[in-house]
């Protein structure tokens, strides 16, 4: 979907249209938090999704902020995975407004501007289509044809369209992964096709360096999976507006969000809860505690037919259940150095099962 949250938006506030609109956090622009969409008017000015909303602000002053309404995007992103499903293809939801679909025709250009005109008729809103020989070419193909265009990137075509650009112009490659890249003379697609597997091995693993040549030759997974997203974590976060300083404040803080976390988790065992901690101005760190198999499973849920646990014994109640939560958290909170200023915090519940 094109510029999706904004679109959204625009659709609903016409007035909005042609103005240059960013969505994020509580849609007030002198808080923390970042840029989740911005329409394409905003991001003639720089304005870009992770950019922080102070900076949008500083770069935009125009613009127009809201709120993140995920009620709304996610209906609509329903309308449109139906209209994908109902093609006939497998589909592959990957998020909100993006997925893959399977098609075997002769005409995938034709084929693709059907699925334009039905999601346009669906939603009143715009997508664009790319078509490849396997998921990593469609996907980067999609750039070509924004906005509300088709592209097309194929095995044939691959070094002739990205061989003389930079590695970050693949799906998967990031900036810091480039400029790795560039300190061994690897400066575009063409040479990293070439590099050395060993070679990229020593320096990225040998799992991660054999991959990026991969994918500088274009090859990817072709199989389009339908199989319905299962989430395989489930936490909550906050950002503060002030930093905190008082290590007593963010261990209280801690034990609040592992108690709402302990609530939200109802069905599934989990086996790790993990807490994050930001520090300013960004710094990101993680630790974990794993939970006891007697722990696992919260009250009320059906366990498995072969448990991850033993079921003799009294199940947990709704506090009880909390309390795990809330000592799991506060024990991977030791393992953080306190003092710091801290900017965000969360926790995190690992599940330790995989639903069929």
């Amino acid at each position: 979907m094109d510029q999706f949250l904004a679109a959204v938006e625009q659709l609903r506030n016409p007035e909005l249209r042609g103005k240059p609109v960013v969505v994020g956090g509580d849609g007030d622009p002198t808080k923390r938090g970042v840029v989740s969409t911005a329409s394409y008017e905003a991001r003639e000015f720089g304005v870009h999704s992770g950019l922080p909303l102070r900076t949008a602000a500083k770069r935009c002053p125009d613009c127009v902020f809201l709120p993140v309404d995920a009620d709304a995007y996610n209906a609509v992103s329903e309308r449109m995975m139906t209209v994908l499903r109902e093609a006939g293809g497998p589909v592959e939801v990957l998020g909100w407004d993006e997925a893959f679909v399977g098609a075997e025709t002769d005409d995938p250009e034709q084929y693709a501007r059907g699925l334009i005109a039905d999601v346009k008729a669906a939603t009143d809103l715009d997508c664009s289509v790319g078509i490849g020989d396997n998921k990593l070419q469609a996907k980067i193909a999609t750039s070509f044809g924004k906005p509300a265009g088709v592209g097309r990137l194929t095995t044939a075509t691959w070094f002739q369209i990205l061989g003389d650009r930079a590695p970050d112009a693949i799906w998967g490659i990031g900036a810091k992964t480039t400029a790795k890249l560039a300190a061994l003379d690897i400066t575009t697609v063409r040479q990293l096709a070439d590099a050395d597997p060993q070679r990229l091995a020593k320096e990225f693993g040998p799992t991660t360096g054999p991959w990026l040549v991969l994918l500088g030759n274009g090859l990817g997974e072709r199989e389009v999976d339908s199989t319905p997203y299962v989430p395989r974590s489930h936490g909550r976060e906050v950002t503060f507006q002030r930093n905190l300083t008082d290590w007593t404040e963010v261990g209280a803080q801690i034990a609040r969000l592992a108690r709402q976390v302990a609530a939200e988790v109802t069905d599934r065992p989990v086996a790790r809860v993990v807490v994050k901690v930001r520090y300013a101005p960004f710094i990101t760190i993680t630790h974990g505690t794993t939970l006891p198999p007697s722990e696992r499973w919260p009250p009320g849920a059906q366990p498995v037919a072969e448990p991850l646990l033993p079921l003799d014994g009294p199940r947990p109640t709704a506090d009880s259940w909390a309390v795990v939560f809330e000592q799991a958290a506060a024990a991977a909170l030791t393992q953080f150095t306190p003092g710091r200023a801290v900017r965000l915090l969360g926790v995190r519940a690992e599940f330790a099962d995989k639903p069929e």
